[in-house]
């Protein structure tokens, strides 16, 4: 048995000396190690030694199986560093030649703006406050001056949930009364709130049923309508550029008096007349005005001890201003070949 351990060992050793590719190595591998290989037969012939040879042959079968093993894997090692290399040597990438243009995303220009507003009048001093989309009409109307049978309430054409009683909110000013009655009347207030409103209105290039709005309250004891003035003044510059000029226009609205629409001198023909302003110079962006003392009251505050304005825009609006945008649409496809033209542009 010793003799023909050793001459299985001599047959692997010439063997091995011819190995040189993957193949020869696996079938050497197979001829020696497999299950009907010469190394793995000699393990089944320990049943045929003798007790006291048992341990002798067990050694020399342990030790040829090591010697076959560490063989063949340092043939292996020696194939594979010998194929990188010559891959290495024969392979070349140009990297002169153009990248592959990997298409990225961007963040939606609706939601930019949002950030960019959100940014500025928190520098402000302001808070950034959330509410509910699902509002009570207690808040969405009432506490707002617009009681039952309002005219008002008609050019809203709300979205009734429960009766009359809960509803799709058709403004975030809501959000404003609920933090008022927080409040208590105790404190001062400075707060803007985003977020998405609903009304019935016709899906087109102009319109959608559901929009944003940012709207902002300040209440203290010596607010005025020129502070409004400044703090519409310095969000236009902000938007729209430094030379952007502003402007108040008298209007109407339940929850402020006096009330005012806010206008911004056009930026593509800089107040001489184009078809975005009407040929009038002007482009109007938001409401305002001085917080009705009826809806201080129903909120808890002193109207003869405190103050307020407060002010909305439409986000939509805005940023189909800033970035030329003319279909409203365009914000919630998702579809990038609509999206590529504006995806990109940075701020003006």
């Amino acid at each position: 048995m010793i003799e023909k351990v050793n001459l299985i060992k001599e047959s692997f050793e010439k063997d091995a000396l011819n190995i040189n590719d993957m193949k020869t190595l696996n079938d050497i591998k197979i001829q020696y190690l497999g299950k009907q290989g010469k190394v793995t037969e000699l393990s089944k012939s320990m049943k045929d030694v003798a007790n006291e040879d048992k341990k002798e042959f067990g050694m020399l079968v342990n030790s040829i199986r090591t010697l076959v093993t560490d063989t063949l894997e340092s043939k292996r090692q020696e194939l594979e560093l010998k194929s990188l290399n010559d891959k290495l040597s024969n392979e070349k990438i140009d990297i002169t030649l153009p990248a592959t243009n990997i298409p990225s995303g961007a963040p939606n220009i609706l939601e930019k703006v949002v950030e960019d507003m959100e940014n500025l009048f928190m520098s402000m001093g302001y808070d950034v406050i959330e509410g509910p989309e699902v509002e009570e009409d207690l808040y969405n109307f009432e506490l707002l001056n617009l009681p039952k049978g309002h005219p008002a309430r008609d050019s809203q054409d709300t979205f009734y949930l429960e009766g009359d009683k809960i509803l799709l909110r058709s403004h975030t000013s809501p959000v404003q009364a609920r933090v008022m009655l927080e409040a208590k009347g105790e404190k001062p207030i400075r707060m803007v709130c985003p977020g998405k409103t609903y009304r019935r209105d016709d899906d087109d290039a102009t319109h959608s049923h559901q929009f944003m709005q940012i709207e902002g309250l300040l209440i203290d004891e010596k607010a005025t309508l020129s502070d409004l003035k400044g703090t519409f003044d310095v969000a236009a510059k902000h938007l729209f550029g430094e030379d952007c000029v502003t402007r108040f226009r008298p209007s109407y609205y339940p929850f402020t008096e006096p009330s005012v629409e806010t206008d911004i001198s056009c930026f593509a023909c800089k107040g001489k007349g184009c078809a975005i302003c009407k040929n009038t110079g002007w482009i109007t962006i938001s409401g305002a005005g001085v917080v009705n003392p009826k809806v201080l009251q129903m909120c808890g505050y002193d109207p003869k001890k405190w103050h307020g304005f407060a002010f909305g825009f439409g986000l939509e609006r805005v940023a189909m201003l800033k970035y030329g945008i003319n279909d409203l649409r365009a914000f919630y496809l998702t579809d990038l070949r609509q999206n590529k033209p504006f995806d990109r542009k940075e701020d003006k």
